[in-house]
């Protein structure tokens, strides 16, 4: 049997019984278009949840007060023998490899100009806040003062701040109440908007030392360390934990690299994806029942038509291929389908809902027509078996 004849065979089949093999690929295609549709969103939020985490920059390492527990979480203030303060900073910009060093604080306060209030988060950083976290003041400066107790009240805005509270005025150089204290505008930040649900755009930066001192807070939240790219991470930890320990007498503080949490949250992530692509995987199942039932009807229906085949040569081999290429042409032929609806249906979505992050990777789109593939040879193989097993001389006689 020549190649053309066996394509022109399993084709036939599907000219012949064109609405049953339409539901049946139909049935391979939702549950593809499921996979993909799932996929995408899922692979879609991943990349978006890494995005916004990663916009603050990854070499960076976080000290928190409090020593970790067992569990994983931090005790916080509350288990801390000594706080973190603007000393434990300073402390550590003489560390090898450490680039910036950012004391943090943050809280709410009422900011107020010229009769015009708004209620806003208000940060307190370190002096080199905007070049550690990749941040870009639009106008202005950051201030250059030390972050000790002398630190001049000075402020950055918000790209909202700027439009809510000096409308077509140039705030640089105004003053600002915050809390009730007054603060020079120094800076007005390039508008950046949410970033872990935080809108930057609605916030104003002081310096740390003012901060603490606004909000009352004896102590600093947290410490950010940004450290040179060519440097191990694990190795500028090893020197941040020797440092506190000579400063605290103890380890009373935990340590957190972005680039640890950026792993952590990309493999969780990956789980996530995979399991909701498993859920819609589900639903393939289907489609191999409907391909195992139609591809059994076939082999009945045509007995005499394989008993023919048999009789003028094809051997069992060419018959089993034959029933083999009819179930995974159908099955391939409904993962297609299955991907330009799972596809199209992604990005109708993401047109309706600009705010749903969808991706669909190319290897997704791959591996879900090899798996629409693979059950169409999967389900054939018991109809195809019994089709190539059939004695010639009983199917001829078989109508």
């Amino acid at each position: 049997m020549y190649l053309r004849d066996l394509i022109s065979l399993t084709s036939s089949s599907f000219l012949t019984y064109r609405m049953r093999s339409f539901l049946t690929g139909l049935g391979i295609a939702i549950g593809i278009a499921a996979v993909i549709l799932l996929t995408s969103i899922g692979e879609g939020l991943h990349q978006f949840v890494i995005k916004e985490f990663s916009q603050f920059g990854t070499n960076i390492i976080a000290i928190q007060p409090g020593k970790a527990q067992v569990q994983g979480s931090s005790v916080g203030i509350f288990g801390s023998v000594r706080a973190l303060t603007l000393e434990d900073a300073d402390a550590l910009r003489k560390l090898p490899y450490v680039e910036y060093v950012i004391p943090g604080m943050m809280g709410n306060a009422e900011v107020r100009f010229e009769g015009r209030t708004r209620r806003t988060m208000v940060l307190g950083e370190g002096r080199d806040f905007d070049k550690a976290f990749t941040m870009k003041v639009q106008s202005g400066a950051f201030w250059t003062d030390a972050d000790d107790d002398q630190a001049r009240p000075q402020v950055v805005i918000g790209a909202k701040i700027q439009q809510e509270l000096f409308l077509d005025q140039n705030p640089l150089g105004q003053y600002l109440r915050i809390g009730g204290q007054r603060f020079r505008v120094v800076g007005v930040m390039e508008s950046k908007g949410q970033i872990l649900g935080m809108d930057m755009d609605d916030s104003v930066f002081i310096p740390a030392a003012r901060a603490m001192e606004l909000l009352n807070r004896p102590s600093l939240i947290e410490i950010d360390v940004s450290y040179r790219a060519d440097v191990d991470a694990e190795t500028v930890i090893r020197l941040i934990k020797n440092r506190l320990i000579e400063v605290h007498g103890r380890e009373d503080f935990t340590i957190i690299s972005q680039e640890q949490a950026l792993e952590v949250l990309s493999s969780v992530l990956e789980i996530l994806t995979f399991a909701v692509g498993a859920l819609g995987a589900i639903s393939l199942l289907v489609g191999a029942v409907g391909i195992l039932t139609i591809m059994t009807m076939a082999v009945a229906e045509r007995t005499a038509e394989i008993g023919l085949l048999r009789a003028l040569g094809a051997r069992e081999q060419q018959v089993l291929a034959l029933f083999l290429g009819e179930a995974m042409m159908l099955s391939a032929l409904g993962g297609g389908l299955g991907l330009l609806m799972g596809i199209g249906i992604a990005q109708g979505l993401h047109m309706l809902v600009p705010a749903l992050p969808v991706h669909t990777p190319w290897m997704f789109a791959v591996l879900a027509e090899l798996t629409a593939v693979s059950i169409g040879l999967a389900a054939g193989v018991i109809p195809a078996m019994r089709a190539a097993k059939l004695d010639p001389v009983e199917a001829l006689h078989a109508e």
